[in-house]
């Protein structure tokens, strides 16, 4: 029988409650808050931000050896169910949830700030000194990145389509242990952390991603930035995702994603074209070449004994990012991935996930890269001066068509960050929701709810201001929901050792489901 989609009031009261006490304090105090968020994060960074590096290694360890495995076959779904989504959507609808308009950002400016401090205590303005400021970016949002959005996915994706388990929150990916129920005490611990840490995650994303926005509306525009037209863009992206969220899932994130993708890769095609392409080439090749034979190095590389703060205010940070954001594309990508394989997932994820970022940072990255080398623009100084989104704008003014450049890069920012939202408030509306059948979306209100719950997070770490308030956002999320990846990973190997425990032929048949609390 096919329980109706009912509200769960308790995760809904709870996890709104907290996260509006967090910003009503941050609001009436943000004097305090600006000096206490940095401090807590250097804290955290130094107390246990080593531990990320170890289980990003871990855990990409994990994953190519379950892909590999006789595991690996297994389709979500069971073995006869057939995709719900063709590649190019999926893929598409996974890029824009993992990744957002953070990604835009990030892209055009993190070069600057390795230039001006290398890894590995090169030397400022040397040869390997640049190299390294345009290729670190490309291990930041690569493999390492994505195995931290894998194992939820598979977690939940299993539980959730062949374990036959009516919920589609955190809890779900965490059912194979005893006690983690949805309805469970421990259960409901974990959806309520996955609920703040949510928030947490898509406001770091959309805490980065809206003053630059704002920025570029303003230059084309010919008016002044200023607080108000950046909330003005949260409002706009919202409404945006309420027109999307009201579609449903195929027929408004799946149009949505392929719309920005297409506009994303329209105005990259606009820069390799116009800008230096055959340095673009030469960099990307030399990028990826220093990554993997590096690879080991950098997912390891915890600074033991310098001291210039590279690793914590950077790789640490990314990975709290990464595992505080996990979930929620975890949970979306699980909705989406019916009838595809382990395997494909694992692969498809790192794979298409790795690539599509990259492609930022190769071209848009390396041409405000080339943009300081040559003289032409002064990004580092204008970054050091006005901040990074002033930084994008002087970047962009120095495209052909700068305006009309400039307008296509806001046009797909904004879709990407109304992505953002829209998949977040789904997955906040789905774990605030009892049962969700398969196939079955969560309750309209709910989701233009969480919608606007995930834009006051943004406003406030705004008004409060500061890369080191949005760093922290993310890391102090990310915490708990280590723990909760321990377990998730233990749960799905449980479930798939009872499923087939017999080797070879077990993977034959189709396991009946167990239905599961």
């Amino acid at each position: 029988m096919t329980l109706p989609a009912r509200t769960d009031w308790i995760a809904f009261t709870v996890s709104a409650g907290l996260v509006g006490l967090v910003c009503l304090g941050l609001v009436i105090n943000p004097d305090a808050g600006a000096v206490l968020l940095p401090q807590i994060y250097d804290f955290v960074a130094e107390k246990i931000g080593p531990l990320y590096l170890a289980l990003g290694v871990v855990l990409i360890g994990f994953l190519f050896w379950l892909a590999l495995s006789r595991y690996g076959q297994v389709r979500l779904g069971g073995q006869e169910a057939v995709e719900e989504f063709n590649t190019l959507g999926w893929a598409a609808m996974l890029f824009c949830a993992g990744i957002g308009a953070g990604l835009m950002y990030w892209a055009a400016i993190e070069w600057a700030y390795y230039f001006q401090t290398p890894p590995f205590g090169l030397p400022q303005g040397t040869p390997e000194a640049i190299e390294w400021a345009s290729a670190y970016g490309l291990f930041h949002w690569g493999p390492s990145a994505w195995a931290f959005y894998c194992l939820p996915t598979l977690a939940i994706g299993y539980a959730y389509h062949n374990r036959g388990v009516p919920f589609l929150r955190l809890s779900t990916g965490c059912a194979g242990v005893p006690g983690f129920g949805a309805h469970q005490p421990l259960g409901r611990i974990v959806d309520t952390i996955f609920m703040v840490s949510l928030l947490g995650g898509a406001g770091t994303s959309l805490g980065f991603s809206t003053p630059m926005i704002a920025a570029l509306a303003a230059r084309i525009m010919g008016v002044a930035p200023s607080f108000g037209l950046e909330v003005a863009t949260l409002v706009i992206t919202m409404v945006l995702f309420a027109l999307s969220a009201a579609a449903g899932l195929r027929k408004g994130i799946q149009r949505l994603s392929d719309l920005n993708v297409g506009l994303i890769f329209a105005f990259l095609l606009l820069v390799f074209i116009a800008g230096p392409t055959g340095l673009f080439i030469e960099a990307g090749i030399t990028g990826y070449g220093l990554v993997a034979q590096n690879f080991i190095r950098l997912n390891t590389w915890a600074e033991p004994f310098g001291d210039t703060r590279f690793v914590i205010d950077w790789t640490i940070f990314y990975w709290a990012w990464w595992i505080a954001y996990g979930p929620v594309v975890g949970l979306f990508v699980a909705r989406i991935s019916r009838g595809r394989s382990i395997r494909q997932v694992i692969f498809g994820m790192i794979g298409y996930g790795t690539l599509g970022a990259g492609l930022f940072f190769v071209i848009l990255g390396n041409y405000g890269l080339n943009l300081q080398l040559t003289g032409a623009v002064d990004v580092v100084e204008q970054l050091n001066a006005d901040g990074g989104a002033q930084a994008i704008v002087a970047i962009m003014d120095a495209l052909p068509l700068d305006v009309w450049a400039m307008g296509l890069f806001a046009v797909a920012a904004v879709v990407f960050s109304a992505t953002t939202y829209d998949s977040a408030s789904y997955i906040l509306a789905s774990s605030a929701t009892q049962s969700l059948p398969a196939g079955q979306d969560p309750a309209l209100w709910q989701r233009l709810f969480w919608a606007a719950m995930l834009g006051a997070l943004p406003v406030t770490l705004l008004f409060v201001g500061g890369l080191r308030v949005v760093q922290t956002a993310a890391l102090i999320a990310s915490a708990p929901v280590v723990l909760i990846g321990l377990v998730m990973a233990r749960s799905l190997m449980t479930q798939l050792s009872e499923d087939f425990s017999s080797p070879g032929s077990a993977l034959d048949g189709d396991p009946d489901p167990q239905p599961m609390e």
